[in-house]
């Protein structure tokens, strides 16, 4: 299936044409019946000769309803642009040509209408001038008569050739379907329709409405009237929501794949045509309307803080609308969806500069670099999926810049704290502002730093001076009498207490038997030959004449010892030696 869009001025014959190419009656309100003005969106379609289906977005062509018109063709690609041979271009001719270049549609048919009422030459020409250097303006074109028939075979055969000039949907697409219309069936529920732009919609999927987030189960699905299982783009299509009251959902809201979209209310563009704009506009994307207001950054680019978030990726194409004025202001093209804040000074000069560089075509390496740590999943979101697995994805230059970062601030805690056993990985992942602790390991192997059991250590073993002599102090006295520890005061007196002792182990200076105890590292192999000298098995006294020592040394060596597996305390308190 294709779908497309009406356009042109008020009764210039627009949902004529669709009646004689359809059979169908796209107006659907009784005061447009009795009107004879089409006020709202219609909807037909029919199959052409070569079997190809083609779905009709019926539009208003009335000043007060240029919203409408708007929410019906901001989703369709291509366009029938109507004009009345006895007429000729009218002021809407100019802004529906105005609103379609700016969402960039390039694909349809110029039409000629009521060309039994007048010579179309002149139309055709005045026509064909207001298209030159817009985006439609190598269209083809057909001359018609909806009251003779005249020229509709012409016409048939040149929407059929549009129709296979069209690109082909993207079938595996993140589902994002601008709602256009809302409505209750009994005994069914609520009811939404819109152009399947890219992706597929299935009876049992389940999407979301944005920017509720409302959960949307799909309970079934109509395309041209038909039931069906599945709905592959494009298409129009009818979704049956389970669950969901008519209150919660309107037009300008979207069903999108849940998790694969972001919902933003700030967005920076580029503008089309540059210069200035209204500070307050309207922005039209789909079929929604949103009020934004704009902040210029460079002569055509511009941050959009909008009323009402909405799903929206890089590359998107929008326009921006006075409705005051009734006037298209220009389109804009979506650079990025989740953008800086502004706060400092000079930051809105600088990124003008970055956003000046940007194309506005979805490029996960760029944007990476412009981020330096981004989500796999969000970049996928902007439009911009990586090649690379996630979850958490950084830049090679963000990865060495966090290093020679992580470098700096290790120096600086082991200035601080010269005796701690590293730096805590939490803080370390605090100072460089990471999004994830996860990320920290990667960089503190480009830094050349080592993570074990949540610290990060330089692998240096020396102690600073002061306690580098302290030390040197306690372990001269120890090599004379090995079991003979200074006391707390002594230790005191050196300046040393629990934390240099800590320290000290590290570095391999002393062992620690407990708070404010400490021997020489080879404490266990000058024990085991005295100990081995007396008869077995031996009590606490007997060990401490034997190692030279007192209870407060004794007992805790004793306890290690046995931890160690070297001795092995008996029921009666007494102890052996394990052989």
């Amino acid at each position: 299936m294709r779908v497309v869009a009406t356009a042109g001025h008020v009764d210039h014959g627009k949902s004529t044409l669709i009646r004689r190419l359809t059979g169908m009656e796209p107006d659907r309100w009784a005061e447009e019946l009795r009107r004879g003005l089409t006020l709202d969106l219609g909807f037909a379609w029919t199959e052409l000769a070569d079997g190809c289906a083609v779905a009709f977005v019926d539009v208003p062509g009335h000043e007060r309803f240029v919203p409408n018109m708007l929410a019906g063709v901001g989703p369709v690609p291509a366009v029938l642009f109507v004009v009345a041979a006895d007429e000729g271009w009218m002021p809407q001719s100019d802004e529906h040509l105005d609103a379609l270049h700016a969402l960039g549609v390039s694909d349809g048919l110029l039409v000629i209408t009521r060309s039994d009422l007048a010579d179309p030459r002149p139309a055709l020409e005045q026509a064909r001038h207001r298209l030159r250097g817009t985006s439609l303006e190598e269209i083809p074109s057909v001359v018609v008569s909806g009251r003779t028939g005249a020229g509709f075979d012409e016409l048939a055969e040149a929407l059929d050739a549009m129709l296979h000039r069209l690109p082909p949907a993207d079938a595996d697409a993140d589902v994002r379907l601008w709602i256009d219309r809302a409505f209750v069936i009994r005994g069914a529920g609520t009811v939404v329709t819109g152009t399947l732009q890219g992706g597929a919609v299935r009876v049992g999927d389940q999407l979301a409405i944005t920017p509720s987030g409302l959960d949307a189960p799909v309970r079934s699905l109509h395309a041209l009237g038909t039931a069906e299982e599945s709905i592959t783009a494009p298409a129009r299509v009818a979704v049956n929501l389970r669950g969901v009251d008519l209150d919660q959902v309107r037009r300008g809201h979207a069903l999108i794949t849940p998790g694969r979209w972001l919902t933003t209310d700030v967005v920076d563009v580029r503008l089309h045509p540059s210069g200035d704009v209204p500070r307050e506009l309207v922005l039209h994307i789909g079929s929604a309307a949103v009020p934004a207001r704009v902040r210029p950054l460079g002569t055509d680019t511009a941050r959009l803080a909008l009323r009402e978030a909405l799903p929206l990726r890089i590359g998107d194409r929008a326009l921006l609308r006075d409705p005051g004025g009734h006037q298209v202001r220009g389109g804009v093209t979506v650079l990025d969806v989740r953008p800086p804040p502004l706060h400092r000074r000079g930051a809105a000069r600088l990124r003008a500069e970055v956003l000046s560089g940007m194309r506005g075509t979805p490029d996960w390496a760029d944007e990476l670099r412009r981020r330096g740590i981004a989500r796999a999943d969000e970049l996928a979101a902007m439009g911009a999926a990586p090649a690379t697995a996630g979850p958490w994805l950084m830049s090679e230059q963000h990865r060495v810049e966090l290093a020679a970062r992580l470098r700096e601030v290790f120096a600086e805690h082991r200035r601080a704290h010269p005796l701690h056993e590293g730096m805590p990985s939490g803080a370390a992942a605090r100072a460089l502002d990471l999004p994830d602790p996860a990320l920290l390991p990667g960089i503190a192997a480009e830094a050349g730093l080592h993570l074990v059991a949540g610290r990060l250590s330089d692998g240096a073993t020396a102690l600073p001076d002061r306690v580098a002599r302290a030390v040197e102090a306690v372990r001269s006295g120890l090599r004379e009498h090995p079991f003979r520890a200074p006391t707390a005061e002594e230790l005191a007196e050196l300046g040393i207490g629990d934390r240099e002792l800590a320290a000290a182990e590290r570095t391999g200076a002393l062992l620690r038997l407990g708070p404010g105890l400490a021997l020489l590292p080879d404490a266990e192999r000058t024990a085991l030959p005295r100990l081995a000298e007396l008869a077995e098995p031996f009590t606490l006294s007997e060990a401490k004449r034997a190692l030279d020592t007192t209870r407060r040394v004794a007992v805790p060596l004793l306890e290690m010892l046995a931890r160690r597996g070297r001795t092995r305390r008996l029921p009666d308190g007494t102890h052996r030696l394990v052989r």
